[in-house]
């Protein structure tokens, strides 16, 4: 009984232990990022989107799997075959020249892919940095476990990057928003432009609340001669324990003088592409979210055929499908997005753009783009 007893209690001090460990690391882990608090907090609570200390979406979203879809994603991940997740070789990496970025006239616009969501503009001689995720290496809150990127032939630094205009942000997910890329990018940024809430995260890591600029859905702002507005998604965010929709997500619409672009962010499908297309299309090109769909959360992402749906919604031209390329984020074979994307676009005449990773293109470069990825397994 003695025996039993003193078990006993070792297991309960090694929980109690785990337990103050988490909740440690849940409080002062840097990562993370700062909580919305004072003006910053007042302020999201006049948006009329927000309630109760939470944002919401503009259309009923469910974000809980079912047990029948956690049993069935489980079962994939312990006995399907994980030969096609990842390339089987390194993504070949086009050399990126900083100084030919700069020099692109101020009536072209042109942008660099460096794989999933980031993206380097130049549009109307400003440069735009959107959804920065270069320096970490994988898209989880833990340095040692979580998605790791796929192998490249090699990985840009903030360092090689020209000067940064601007920075959008779609959300806070560590997909989208990188700790590490952030501590080293912020001497480079003119201003940050993000959702509500977030610019918490930003000046807990050394961000200068002056450089930082929030905004709501709909939110306009000008920035030498360029237009940025904020627009809705369907989605969530959060990046710690407990803080869904605490900070707020959404897509960028860029007005320059003579083109029209559109950043989706992530989002699961919803009648939102319409309203932001009628306000503000046609769009001279689009980048679209196309990857890490699932059946389990459907209405967060959206599958192939409903990026190229969004892209008609919205009044697109030329779409570029964007969310795939990099990390491993669902059950899918890391090419089947684009392979679907690319066999919808071509039922609904959809012009798509596919240009390589670290690749400097303009729009008048999309017919010279090839399939590169079909050279890959």
């Amino acid at each position: 009984m003695k025996i039993f007893k003193r078990i006993m209690l070792v297991l309960i001090s090694i929980i109690l232990l785990v337990v103050l460990a988490v909740i440690i690391f849940f409080r002062t882990a840097p990562q993370i990022g700062g909580k919305p608090s004072g003006e910053r907090l007042e302020r999201m609570k006049q948006a009329p989107n927000y309630t109760d200390g939470k944002f919401e979406n503009t259309v009923e979203t469910k974000i809980e799997m079912t047990w029948a879809t956690i049993r069935k994603s489980l079962g994939h991940y312990l006995f399907s075959d994980k030969t096609f997740k990842n390339p089987q070789k390194p993504i070949l990496v086009k050399p990126f020249d900083a100084l030919a970025f700069d020099q692109i006239p101020d009536d072209s616009i042109a942008f660099t892919w460096f794989g999933h969501s980031t993206i380097l503009m130049r549009i109307n001689g400003i440069t735009i940095l959107a959804d920065p995720v270069i320096k970490g290496k994988r898209a989880s809150m833990f340095t040692f476990m979580g998605p790791e990127r796929f192998d490249y032939t090699d990985h840009i630094s903030v360092d090689e990057l020209p000067q940064i205009d601007v920075v959008i942000l779609s959300h806070d997910h560590y997909d989208h928003l990188d700790y590490p890329t952030i501590k080293v990018l912020k001497e480079k940024v003119n201003r940050f432009y993000l959702p509500l809430g977030v610019g918490a995260h930003f000046e807990e890591w050394g961000v200068p609340a002056e450089n930082i600029t929030e905004l709501n859905w709909w939110d306009e702002i000008e920035f030498k001669g360029l237009k940025l507005a904020f627009t809705p998604t369907r989605h969530f965010s959060g990046r710690g324990f407990g803080d869904r929709f605490s900070t707020l997500w959404g897509s960028w619409v860029i007005i320059g003088q003579n083109k029209r672009l559109y950043f989706s962010g992530d989002s699961g499908y919803f009648p939102g592409f319409k309203e932001i297309g009628e306000k503000y299309g046609p769009f001279d090109l689009t980048f679209m979210e196309c990857g890490a769909y699932n059946e389990g959360w459907s209405e967060i992402h959206m599958f192939p055929e409903e990026t190229a749906q969004a892209h008609l919604d919205v009044n697109g031209k030329l779409l570029m499908p964007i969310h795939w390329g990099k990390f491993d984020l669902s059950l899918h074979p890391w090419k089947e997005s684009v392979n679907r994307l690319s066999q919808k676009a071509q039922e609904e005449g959809i012009r798509l753009f596919t240009p390589e990773v670290g690749q400097m293109v303009s729009l008048s470069d999309s017919s010279d783009l090839d399939r590169w990825w079909e050279s890959y397994k």
